[in-house]
């Protein structure tokens, strides 16, 4: 299989290429991720972990467990300069999430309404806006048992207010999400 792309930490000790385009591409707006990065946001590309490799050093890792699923998700990230690199989870263990920023280059690939979606809606801070289009979820997509959870997709850009995360409250636990 060829590379499709490479990437980095900051200084340079971490190099990983990927041999795949990524399933799908994921803006997690949940407390952790907001955290794990100092933004409003996670913006991360999913890979099969097989298409993952690691070309030069070793990540640290920081294992958490999930307050959602209760399985641990794995946060890789360089101990020299402490740039988070990628993720994996205990939940899907054939998969892994590579932070989209941490590319060569970010835009190597396409963030379309089809491969494209935000997590979260409910955590997201005031502010943050969501394009048209897209597959927004209140929490995760999937429900702890594995069974899908329904997205709201918005006609227009919208802003993240408190009275948008009431509303999408209202719109998840209409459709048995919250």
């Amino acid at each position: 299989m060829s590379v499709e792309a490479e990437g980095g930490c900051i200084c340079g000790a971490i190099r990983y290429a990927v041999k795949s385009k990524p399933t799908w591409i994921i803006n997690c707006g949940c407390n952790f991720c907001q955290r794990a990065t100092g933004g409003h946001y996670l913006v991360e590309s999913m890979f099969p972990r097989k298409d993952l490799e690691i070309l030069s050093g070793t990540p640290r890792s920081h294992t958490r467990i999930s307050e959602g699923s209760g399985k641990a998700i794995h946060l890789h990230f360089c101990d020299t300069c402490g740039t988070k690199l990628f993720t994996g989870f205990e939940r899907y263990g054939d998969i892994c999430g590579v932070m989209a920023g941490t590319f060569d280059d970010p835009n190597w690939f396409p963030r379309t309404p089809e491969t494209t979606f935000y997590f979260f809606l409910g955590e997201m801070p005031d502010g943050m806006v969501i394009p048209a289009g897209f597959n927004v979820y209140f929490g995760h997509s999937l429900k702890p048992d594995g069974s899908n959870n329904t997205p709201q997709r918005f006609d227009a850009p919208v802003v993240v207010t408190p009275e948008l995360r009431q509303a999408a409250l209202e719109f998840a636990v209409a459709n048995g999400e919250a």
